[in-house]
């Protein structure tokens, strides 16, 4: 059964791509842009990005597009635009580094009105094939069935890579998270695996294996991860998490640490080691510098109150979290890390900075910027920042941002683009936007990632966490990873006060 199934949606999805229309001859001009769904008017895309499917906001009859550059054109009709992927790439091979113009006509009864049109600006720079995500209900909704999915960006395949209900259900659910590449490379990647057949699951150079990161010797096991870009080393913050709900706060949710600090793992040894593990520094997102030799993070100083408990004195005092942006050397040769040094001091404008990423050709910085707190998802204030690292210059991202959410934020390998987790269409599901930066930081206007049917995010009813690139797609199958975690425990950690180096 399921194998017809199969057939029939490729037969479906074969059908809405040989779309075909005329330009009507008769029709009324407007001077307005039209109001499509997605909004795709003037927005830059790379080479290779999969086709813009769009359609008419409100009520129309019939719509018909006309894409053009020199004498390349298609001319799509029907209720929503869906151009055939081959034909799309072909135009855009021609169109790379110009632009595509696009006219939109649409039909009311027997009227048809001819609308402004808008240009699809076409970079010569690609992006990356593939991206990868998790797909959760908001947390606000009782959470069972999560998975971590890939999608080609060239195309609207989708595949999961994690299934969480292949493990278990209900009682013994399980959340899987984090997921984490090294340079983006899919063969070098984990992710972890909380509550029942809990573990960090690592895929390294062919050989899957999971381990405990739990430790007497450290706060908690391993949380928000780092790789280094070619060492067999990953930094985590270890965190001990707790979250609020609120019943009339615009921002619904408060997600809290009530300590952590930084570790080191070495995936070859299986050592880990404390970085930094101040009971008054709360050290959170990790980030290497393309470089290998700079580690940022964020940190918040907090002393508890004497008569609370932690727990409860964090809740009462969430607001004081302001976390800055530090950075530590680190001499690949011998392991060692230096002393913090401040980076970009947020408490000093009642701020709030989080989710460093370093662009890979090591000159900005990105940051999400809330009021306070570490987990800006929830946060409808929370912007997009950039820092000029050889100026020291540092701003609001104008081009990328919106009225509400900007949060997890990744580059692409080549630097020219930035995805970003947005809130932006309805305040209440993250979805990602792609914006182009060019070689002296600016962005341009976001695009929601391209899906077959238009009116996909609309009806989807599930988050888009940690967008990250890759450079090609995870082969192992969700079944892998699942048989890896039943196994009952995972493969304890050795904790060492230091790495030690071994001479060649």
């Amino acid at each position: 059964m399921n194998y017809f199934k199969g057939i029939i949606f490729i037969v479906l999805l074969a059908l809405v791509g040989c779309q075909s229309g005329s330009v009507p001859k008769d029709y009324v001009q407007s001077e307005s842009l039209p109001d499509i769904y997605p909004d795709y008017t003037d927005v830059t895309i790379p080479v290779n990005i999969a086709p813009l499917t769009f359609m008419i906001n409100g009520k129309a009859d019939e719509m018909v597009a006309r894409l053009s550059c020199g004498d390349d054109e298609m001319v799509l009709g029907g209720d929503k635009i869906q151009p055939d992927v081959e034909d799309w790439h072909q135009l855009m091979q021609q169109a790379q580094g110009r632009d595509i113009t696009v006219e939109v006509y649409a039909r009311k009864g027997k009227q048809w009105t001819g609308y402004k049109p808008f240009a699809l600006h076409v970079s010569k720079d690609s992006i990356d094939a593939y991206l990868s995500y998790r797909l959760i209900s908001p947390s606000y909704v009782a959470y069972e069935e999560l998975t971590l999915n890939q999608r080609c960006l060239e195309n609207y395949e989708e595949k999961v890579m994690v299934d969480n209900m292949l493990c278990s259900t209900e009682i013994n659910g399980q959340c899987v998270n984090c997921h984490n590449y090294q340079n983006y490379n899919p063969d070098r990647m984990l992710f972890h695996a909380r509550q029942h057949l809990g573990g960090t699951v690592i895929a390294y150079d062919g050989e899957l294996k999971k381990i405990n990161l739990s430790h007497d010797s450290i706060l908690s096991a391993g949380v928000y991860p780092s790789w280094h870009p070619w060492l067999p080393l990953v930094v985590f913050s270890s965190n001990k998490t707790g979250q609020s709900f609120h019943t009339a706060h615009h921002n619904k949710i408060e997600v809290y640490d009530t300590a952590s600090d930084l570790i080191a793992y070495d995936v070859e040894k299986n050592q880990v080691t404390n970085i930094e593990n101040d009971s008054t520094e709360f050290e959170i997102y990790p980030f290497w510098a393309p470089d290998g030799k700079t580690l940022y993070y964020c940190s918040a100083h907090f002393a508890y109150s004497d008569s609370l408990e932690h727990e409860t004195d964090v809740i009462l005092r969430a607001k004081e979290f302001k976390y800055c942006i530090y950075k530590k050397s680190f001499d690949p040769e011998t392991m060692a890390f230096g002393p913090r040094q401040m980076v970009f001091d947020a408490d000093s404008i009642d701020k709030s900075a989080t989710l460093p990423r370093i662009s890979p050709d090591g000159r900005f910085l990105v940051f999400t910027l809330g009021n306070y707190g570490c987990f800006h998802i929830w946060h409808h204030e929370a912007d997009l920042w950039l820092m000029d690292l050889t100026t020291g210059e540092c701003g609001r991202m104008e081009g990328i941002n919106s009225d509400d959410t900007e949060s997890y934020h990744s580059w692409s390998s080549n630097g020219r683009w930035l995805v970003v987790s947005s809130r932006r269409e309805d305040g209440n599901y993250t979805r990602p936007y792609f914006a182009h930066i060019d070689e002296q930081g600016r962005s341009t206007k976001p695009f929601v990632l391209p899906q077959a049917d238009p009116e996909y995010h609309r009806l989807f009813m599930k988050c888009y966490n940690i967008p990250e690139f890759m450079r090609g797609p995870v082969k192992y199958r969700p079944q892998d990873f699942a048989k890896l975690l039943r196994k009952e425990e995972g493969q304890p950690v050795q904790y060492v006060k230091e790495f030690i180096v071994h001479s060649p």
